[in-house]
């Protein structure tokens, strides 16, 4: 009997109750979880995912980027390359629906495309997801496309999947999120021990925190913990740091009036000029012109 492709090592763990998956039986695979599950860990794997968020908001991690997710969410993400969405406002008792995933494997795409000229958009595709690609405006046609491709079987599927993978070639409103392709490496080799850090950040991260009080954490030595989060993230673990802290910022700039003052120091900051100055390297404006932005536009770091 096929094993569900979701067991492989490297891909998430076993699914959590109430989340399903198809089998190894074909090149498509579709499945869907809610919030919180083993699935949702910072992770890679050998194949691409598509993932279209549906319900929660919190920050995703793809690569070295670090930015908010709200439902309607839409990021091809390719081989080993990292991933992560932290939902941060989930309910009591959690959410049975947040994630609608297609995971399929590119080799067999690629051989095709080089002897089928119809499938020659795929590549350009495909090669963008090595960084991660967000799609705009794609949220209820994407969720369509994956629930006719999940109904399907056979050839009605391939032909699902072949639509939904032609409205993203054609998609132009979109960005590459992570600046490097991550291969992953030696270092991916201890995203799991990472995983708590990243998975607690919310918390965690807000507080004055060290190198060397994570590495002890994790057993390691300071050089190596710096090296292997550096290797693993696209991120010095600093800089990694900074962003969660400025976009919570972000978030909170956005959702209330407080004080930009009282912000900076709930974030982590204990100096406001350099919460300032980081905020305008990470955000590329002022906390008060991303504040105005965000009301102007209702929508967080649109």
């Amino acid at each position: 009997m096929p094993q569900p492709r979701c067991s492989v090592n490297q891909i998430p763990p076993a699914l959590a109750k109430g989340d399903g998956c198809d089998t190894l039986s074909g090149l498509i695979h579709c499945f869907s979880h809610g919030f919180p599950t083993p699935l949702a860990r910072w992770h890679h794997h050998d194949v691409h995912e598509l993932h279209i968020i549906t319900s929660t908001s919190g920050q995703a991690f793809v690569g070295d980027w670090i930015g908010p997710f709200h439902a309607g969410h839409v990021v091809l993400v390719g081989p080993r390359l990292p991933h992560n969405w932290v939902s941060m406002d989930v309910p009591v008792g959690g959410v049975v629906e947040r994630d609608l995933v297609i995971q399929f494997d590119q080799a067999p795409l690629l051989r095709a495309s080089a002897t089928i000229p119809e499938l020659a958009d795929l590549s350009p595709l495909l090669e963008r997801a090595s960084n991660g690609i967000e799609f705009f405006g794609m949220s209820d046609r994407a969720v369509a496309h994956w629930r006719r491709t999940q109904a399907s079987q056979g050839l009605r599927r391939w032909v699902a999947f072949c639509e939904f993978m032609a409205d993203l070639a054609t998609c132009t409103h979109h960005r590459v999120l992570s600046s490097m392709p991550m291969q992953g490496g030696d270092a991916a080799d201890i995203l799991p021990q990472l995983e708590a850090l990243i998975l607690a950040q919310p918390t965690t991260l807000l507080r004055p925190i060290s190198v060397a009080a994570c590495a002890v954490e994790l057993g390691m030595s300071a050089s190596r913990f710096s090296r292997c989060f550096r290797r693993a993230t696209g991120n010095t673990f600093t800089d990694f740091v900074n962003r969660v802290r400025i976009h919570r910022a972000g978030q909170l700039l956005a959702e209330s009036d407080r004080r930009i003052v009282d912000i900076s120091g709930e974030v982590g900051f204990q100096n406001v000029a350099n919460f300032n100055r980081r905020f305008l390297e990470i955000q590329g404006m002022t906390p008060s012109e991303f504040r105005r932005r965000s009301l102007d536009r209702g929508v967080l770091g649109r």
